[in-house]
């Protein structure tokens, strides 16, 4: 069952089972905040038990390009398309968020991003490999980020 993610009441929908649920949800909600305000998108999310074509996209990208892949459980999943760029999440349960921003005319603007949750640690996949930079956010507390730049077609 679709969920649109309320970021005006934080919600932990579906996430109830991370031990960092709450930054989770914060994290969440601040990627619903800007897409509607950005591009007047409802961010709507999944179980990721429904959102396998997703899931298994991003998987392949992690994959493919990087040799990635995630020990934690997918929670959630959301895939759409804003203007020219296809986007594609996965929200884990330890807290990591993972985005595919795939820009359809634009092979030089085509990304992926991880977020991880305030509290949680730098999964093991992704330690000593990438540099995380901080951004305070009022809905998810401290958020540490970093991407890749995709090489390949998908």
């Amino acid at each position: 069952m679709s969920y649109v993610v309320d970021f005006n009441h934080l919600s932990t929908i579906g996430l109830e089972s991370s031990p960092v649920a709450n930054a989770l949800a914060g994290l969440r909600a601040n990627e619903a905040r800007y897409y509607k305000k950005k591009y007047d998108h409802d961010f709507t999310v999944v179980p990721a038990s429904e959102g396998q074509e997703t899931l298994d996209y991003v998987n392949r990208i992690l994959k493919e390009e990087r040799n990635i892949a995630f020990a934690a459980k997918p929670l959630e999943t959301s895939s759409f398309q804003v203007e020219n760029i296809k986007m594609a999440y996965v929200f884990y349960e330890d807290g990591l968020v993972v985005n595919v921003m795939y820009t359809i005319d634009d092979p030089k603007k085509r990304a992926v991003g991880f977020k991880l949750s305030e509290g949680m640690e730098v999964p093991k996949e992704l330690e000593d490999k990438f540099k995380f930079a901080r951004q305070k956010s009022k809905l998810a507390g401290m958020i540490r980020g970093s991407f890749f730049v995709i090489k390949k077609e998908y």
